[in-house]
């Protein structure tokens, strides 16, 4: 298994607080409500317990690690405990460093700097574009959607058996797919990338916010995420993983921090020492208030029990899904099937509507908001969907015959804060436009469909 299943025995707790849980939105036909953030999979709400811990520091605030003021001693402190505590949540080993990041685009393209020379990747054309794309310096093999988990494990071992000559390789695969919210055999690739020599590198942005995730349970040699999708409010991410790679490339970024030691030659030109350790790869002045909400969201979801929340999300994904199913029109996108364990991450697309304007009226006549696209993961939804057609480009049913399915689909994501009223307002507004049809006229205004005013 990817992911524990002793989820299922915890006791069921209640939704975590979050901020903008009370906020109200107005809508077009008039009034205002409760605002339900359905979008989680682009920016999870910030816990009100990470927030209330930043503003609590906020007033400590310093410079870090070059600093003898008490202010930036604190913070210095403030930040290491912080990269500690990550490695903690984590599970990493002992040895492995941890890196603080802008996110885990940030993240994996610092990785693809630091690939020794000849390094081949391995990547499904199933990924978010953030593990799609930061390659480009390497030779890449793209692998085709597999449509079972266990066809993922045996698609790499044949492209990992086939690959010559058998120099460095690394294999990037997320944990669970910020489309279909599928989560995917993690220990089991690692296990095969590990026996043909490769090394393995966990895109966790969607996995580590809906369940725990092990370094050392799932053997990888990486792993990445983002802050603002684990309940942190700032742009920060994380790196944590083996550090030989990492201490023997040129650092990610040149500058102060990252340098030990600076000096002017005859020529004119300099000579520099590069740190080892996190400073290698961290140079400028680091993001401590994000770094410090990344940790403390790690230490909120453990306090608060992460089985407990795992067990209350699967009983969301559950309802929606049935909710959904019983929908006439409405057909939720999967690559493993019916049977395949999923975080709270669901697209769909629903017949003779275009999904922005889908999208569109559940905002502005529901005040839900979901996410409409193709999710920066283009190849997968496109092999989802059976074509490689762009979107329609006006609002409304799409062209062609009656009841053609539109050529992007609608997120809903959702995890540790939602409520379960959000989620039956959600499945109520769904039913209702699909059997009333929009209350609104709706426009195409830059490529999107907006309420007509």
């Amino acid at each position: 298994m990817t992911v524990s299943t002793a989820a299922a025995d915890q006791t069921v707790c209640q939704p975590l607080s979050v901020l903008g849980r009370d906020v109200r939105v107005p809508l077009v036909t008039g009034g205002e409500v409760e605002y339900a953030a359905l979008d989680y999979a682009a920016s999870a709400p910030a816990l009100q317990r990470v927030w209330d811990d930043v503003a609590a520091y906020a007033p400590y605030y310093g410079s870090v690690h070059r600093g003898a003021g008490y202010l930036s001693q604190l913070s210095t402190d403030l930040f290491e405990k912080a990269r500690v505590e990550v490695a903690e949540f984590l599970d990493c080993r002992e040895s492995d460093e941890l890196l603080f990041t802008r996110s885990t685009t940030d993240s994996l393209n610092l990785l693809a700097a630091c690939l020794p020379a000849g390094c081949r990747v391995f990547v499904f054309e199933t990924e978010h574009h953030a593990s799609l794309l930061p390659w480009r310096g390497a030779e890449v093999t793209h692998l085709d959607a597999p449509r079972t988990p266990a066809e993922a494990v045996t698609t790499l071992e044949r492209a990992l058996a086939a690959r010559e000559p058998h120099g460095p390789a690394l294999v990037c695969v997320t944990g669970a797919s910020n489309v279909t919210g599928e989560i995917w055999p993690v220990r089991e690739l690692a296990e095969v990338a590990h026996a043909h020599g490769a090394r393995i590198v966990l895109d966790a942005a969607q996995l580590a916010p809906h369940h725990p995730v092990s370094v050392q349970e799932l053997d990888v040699d990486w792993v990445a995420f983002s802050g603002h999708k684990l309940y942190a409010p700032f742009g920060s991410g994380v790196l944590a993983g083996r550090s030989d790679w990492l201490e023997e490339a040129e650092p990610y970024l040149a500058g102060g921090g990252a340098s030990r030691s600076v000096s002017r030659r005859e020529d004119g030109g300099v000579d520099v020492v590069w740190h080892g350790g996190a400073a290698r790869h961290e140079a400028g002045s680091p993001n401590v208030i994000g770094a410090y909400a990344i940790a403390s969201a790690c230490k909120a979801l453990t306090e608060a029990g992460f089985d407990s929340l795992v067990a209350r999300e699967r009983q969301l994904v559950e309802r929606v899904r049935a909710g959904l199913a019983d929908i006439p029109g409405v057909t939720v996108l999967s690559l493993f099937g019916e049977a395949a364990e999923r975080v709270g991450v669901l697209s769909f697309v629903v017949s003779g509507w275009n999904s922005s304007h889908f999208a569109a009226a559940l905002s502005a006549e529901y005040g839900i908001g979901v996410r409409d696209g193709l999710f920066c993961a283009h190849p997968l939804v496109r092999t989802l969907l059976g074509s490689t057609a762009e979107a329609p480009g006006e609002c409304g049913a799409p062209e062609g015959a009656a009841g053609e399915q539109s050529l992007n689909a609608i997120r809903v994501s959702f995890g540790a804060g939602t409520p379960d009223e959000h989620v039956e307002r959600f499945l109520g507004a769904v039913r209702e436009l699909v059997t009333d049809g929009a209350r609104w006229t709706y426009r195409t205004e830059g490529g999107r469909c907006v309420p007509a005013v």
